[in-house]
């Protein structure tokens, strides 16, 4: 052994005589005293040693570190060796020793150890004295200070985290969040939750938990009453062990069994303008966890930054969404100045459909039953008989009259252009398109689009109007995002369908989901009748255009005009009203009637309607007279009864004719 020449006991021949004289000096001493001989045996301690151990001062004396306190000589033993042999002292040494716990058991403490050689006046080595204080409560408490200081400084990371964060990564720091605090704190699940203010159903909108722990249901709803009535309040709630909870809390009980047996739970609701937006929970399960006030008031801090961030992202929300719908609305207001005016043009400027015949009557009282619905409309008639103006009238007479009507012919465009017409282009969506633009469709959201020639619509777009027809969807030119409407659709043609679709041009199912209310429009040789009320009408409509004042037209006139079968309809007959203005210089007016001689071609009348024409051109020539010499029936050379079913049939109204 190597011996030093101080010494810190008085010089004597007996070690253990002065030991027993220096007990009874250090009894009373705060500081716990021990002194070990060589082999480390306890030679004194003094009762406040003891207290740090957790046994009695006899039990120490003559009994080594190891018997004594296995945990102590864990922590010490090599140190106090150390001493020995170097005969050196080693002061301020801290030192982690298993201190004697609650129900027998042992728990961390702090020594701060001084340790010094004691020998004889000879500088012979002879023990080793030592000298400890109880630091774990100091340790514990700059431990603690450590960590509050760690995590003021996560909580203030976080929270500059979200100065001037973009709305779109919003979620993600939050996200983020959640996994610090839960490693952090050693939580096991975080979640934010959002209150829907329609119904008070809470929605889960971001969570973390570590592996192995259930996530929460996607929505609460009566699931937890009172901690539900809780949150609507405003009120925070916390609790240790979910077990202590009373009986009226039984269904947050079970909740909790439910998803993995929480054991601790924290919430802390957030609110904006008086009224709760949201909550944050945080969730134990494997340890009871304590709820210290500074800890809450932290995270209530936390939370409302993120409750704020939530917040500008809904507010953002809202203005993108009413952005997106001004520009909508902007977008179908310079649709409707291109092309959705919904004006009567010089084509059909009288306001009404004129006419008093059984058959353009029916053909109205058909427009008024179907025109409540959303159904879709054919409307069938030759060229020039006025379907838009019967689209036009179901239209006005439906739920959708505040918006204008959208028309489109499909045998007015390039088969090319068609699809950008009805369904818009993206910009770039082919050569020309420098521009987004929506397309008809679009533009008749919660409207009606009048499909006009619909029989020479494209075999490859049929696909796509069916589509709009059977879901409401369809894609822009150059996007694959779908587009949701609300269109009701009216198409027309002068064409049979029908047979188109015997013959390949037309698709069957397009054609018999066009055809869910079909209206034929008479042409005007079936509601001659009608023929002086629109000549009339004409008349004063261009009076007012030319600056003049009609006010007959002969009668002989008007019965040629009444006689010729008008293969172009109302569309010729306004032809040659308007001519006939443009040339007159008098009150009468007299209307150049076109050569009815092989007008109307075999090639565009079906046998039936040649056969009505010539039975109509002979009554006429009869002057309306079935029966009797020079009758129509001595004429055609057949009996007068056969005659009158005939015209039955083919829907011929005798016509009485006075001698004026």
């Amino acid at each position: 052994m190597r011996s030093k020449p101080a010494s810190l006991l008085p010089a004597a021949e007996n070690f253990r005589d002065e030991c027993a004289r220096l007990s009874q000096l250090c009894q009373g001493v705060p500081i716990g005293l021990a002194i070990l001989d060589l082999d480390l045996r306890f030679v004194f301690v003094n009762e406040c040693m003891a207290a740090f151990s957790g046994k009695p001062v006899a039990l120490h004396i003559g009994r080594t570190v190891r018997e004594v306190d296995p945990g102590v000589a864990m922590a010490l033993e090599r140190t106090l060796l150390g001493v020995i042999e170097a005969g050196a002292p080693l002061v301020d040494l801290e030192a982690e020793v298993a201190r004697p716990g609650t129900a027998g058991g042992s728990e961390g403490g702090y020594w701060l150890v001084n340790c010094y050689p004691l020998g004889n006046a000879e500088g012979v080595t002879q023990g080793v004295g030592l000298f400890v204080r109880d630091i774990t409560g100091q340790k514990l408490k700059d431990a603690s200070q450590d960590d509050l200081l760690k995590f003021e400084a996560l909580l203030s990371d976080l929270s500059a985290a979200f100065i001037n964060v973009p709305v779109t990564e919003v979620d993600g720091k939050i996200e983020q969040g959640l996994h610090r605090i839960v490693d952090f704190l050693g939580f096991d699940r975080s979640t934010v939750w959002r209150v829907d203010p329609d119904n008070g159903q809470m929605i889960c909108t971001h969570s973390y938990a570590l592996p192995g722990i259930k996530q929460p249901p996607a929505v609460h709803s009566g699931i937890v009453p009172e901690w539900e009535a809780m949150v609507h309040h405003g009120e925070i709630f916390k609790i240790s062990d979910v077990d202590e909870l009373p009986d009226s809390f039984r269904k947050e009980k079970e909740y909790c069994r439910e998803l993995g047996g929480i054991r601790s739970i924290l919430f802390i609701p957030a609110s904006v303008g008086g009224v709760v937006v949201g909550f944050i929970t945080f969730v134990s399960y494997s340890v009871k966890r304590d709820w210290p006030d500074v800890l809450i008031q932290r995270l209530r801090l936390l939370w409302e930054v993120f409750a704020n961030a939530l917040e500008r992202k809904r507010a953002d929300q809202k203005i993108q969404t009413a952005l997106a719908e001004i520009e909508s609305l902007k977008d179908r207001l310079e649709a409707e100045n291109l092309y959705l005016r919904d004006r009567i043009n010089v084509e059909h400027k009288y306001e009404k459909i004129i006419g008093k015949s059984d058959a353009i009557q029916r053909v109205l009282l058909q427009a008024e039953q179907v025109a409540p619905t959303d159904s879709t409309v054919l409307i069938q008639g030759e060229t020039g008989t006025g379907k838009e103006l019967i689209a036009g009238a179901i239209h006005g007479l439906s739920g959708r009259k505040s918006r204008a009507m959208v028309k489109l012919n499909c045998a007015a465009l390039p088969a090319t252009l068609i699809e950008a017409e009805l369904f818009g282009h993206e910009k770039g969506a082919y050569t020309g398109a420098s521009a987004r633009q929506i397309g008809r469709f679009e533009a008749a959201n919660g409207s009606t689009i009048f499909l006009d020639e619909i029989g020479e619509l494209p075999l490859e777009l049929q696909a796509k109007l069916l589509r709009v027809l059977q879901e409401g969807q369809f894609e822009r030119l150059g996007s694959s995002r779908p587009i949701d409407v609300d269109v009701r659709v009216i198409a027309a043609t002068n064409h049979n369908l029908l047979q188109a679709v015997r013959e390949g041009r037309f698709r069957e199912d397009l054609y018999y989901r066009l055809n869910v209310f079909p209206i034929s429009v008479p042409p005007l040789r079936e509601r001659r009748e009608d023929i002086p009320l629109l000549v009339w009408a004409m008349v004063k409509e261009f009076a007012k255009v030319f600056g003049k004042t009609i006010e007959r037209i002969p009668k002989a006139n008007m019965e040629a005009l009444e006689r010729y079968p008008w293969p172009g309809n109302i569309r010729e007959l306004r032809n040659a009203i308007e001519r006939a203005m443009i040339l007159s210089h008098g009150p009468t007016l007299v209307i150049d009637v076109p050569d009815s001689t092989g007008v109307v071609s075999a090639a565009t009348l079906s046998l039936e309607e040649m056969e009505r024409l010539h039975i109509i051109s002979v009554m006429e020539s009869a002057g309306w007279r079935v029966r009797g010499r020079n009758g129509a029936a001595e004429i055609l050379k057949i009996k007068a009864t056969t005659l009158d079913a005939k015209m039955k049939k083919l829907g011929i109204t005798r016509k009485v004719t006075s001698k004026a």
